[in-house]
């Protein structure tokens, strides 16, 4: 297959980007997309041009590092997956496929594909944990725990922090990642004691990192690799309105 690859390049967070077309040929329709762009920048290298930065790390669709945003869309044009685990038989032949990072305020751009995400793990400090000691596994399963309640608990915690609800977000919201971060430990009895505290700090921290406000388009849900519920957003402000 061959294909024409419109790629975001910014050299830093201060200069200014453009997009530049590339000529992509022999794509097997077997590769992931980060195999496509491997391919481009094994070209780049040969002809002695800079290659393009991008992130990644398991290509496995379970870190959360390789968002991109393909044809208009975060992680591409399929559900449920993340642009890591996109083949290249999701595309026709000849296609042009435009590939920029993250947009928002709170996601700046590092170099090329790449965004500074940090904003995530300082929500994550503010409170996205338990602090008190649970005991060990043997301790911690003998809390019985209703079957609803651990599977509800288990797709909210699927979240990989990718921030593709951010970038598919017209406001920018992180609401979705911080609703399934809160939810997961409010629907779980080792987390009840610091419910409270949790949702204040990490409400406050997602405000103070600029995101914007949901507006219920559930364009969040509809682009989120691991298909986050936003009934976890309607969660999250009863949690927090139990705490004024």
């Amino acid at each position: 297959m061959r294909f024409t690859l419109k790629v975001w390049r910014q050299k830093d967070r201060v200069s200014r980007g453009r997009l530049v077309a590339y000529e992509v040929s022999n794509v097997s329709p077997e590769m992931s997309f980060l195999e496509t762009l491997d391919l481009l920048n094994l070209e780049l290298a040969r002809k002695g041009e800079e290659t393009v930065a991008f992130d990644h790390d398991c290509r496995e669709g379970i870190c959360g590092t390789c968002g991109l945003y393909i044809n208009g869309r975060a992680h591409g044009p399929l559900r449920g997956v993340a642009a890591c685990q996109l083949h290249m038989r999701s595309f026709q032949d000849g296609d042009t496929i435009v590939v920029e990072p993250w947009r928002a305020r709170s996601f700046p751009v590092i170099k090329d594909l790449v965004t500074d995400r940090s904003a995530f793990d300082r929500i994550i400090e503010a409170g996205g944990f338990v602090s008190v000691k649970t005991g060990g596994a043997p301790d911690a399963n003998t809390i019985p725990i209703p079957k609803p309640v651990a599977d509800e608990a288990f797709d909210a915690a699927a979240c990989i922090g990718c921030g593709a609800c951010v970038a598919a977000c017209k406001n920018a919201s992180a609401m979705l990642f911080v609703a399934a971060k809160v939810s997961h430990l409010a629907l779980l009895p080792q987390g009840h004691p610091e419910r409270k505290e949790r949702v204040q700090r990490m409400v406050a921290q997602m405000d103070a990192e600029g995101f914007g406000y949901c507006s219920n388009t559930y364009a969040c849900e509809a682009e989120c690799p691991k298909e986050i519920s936003v009934s976890n957003i309607a969660r999250m402000n009863r949690e927090f309105l139990r705490t004024l």
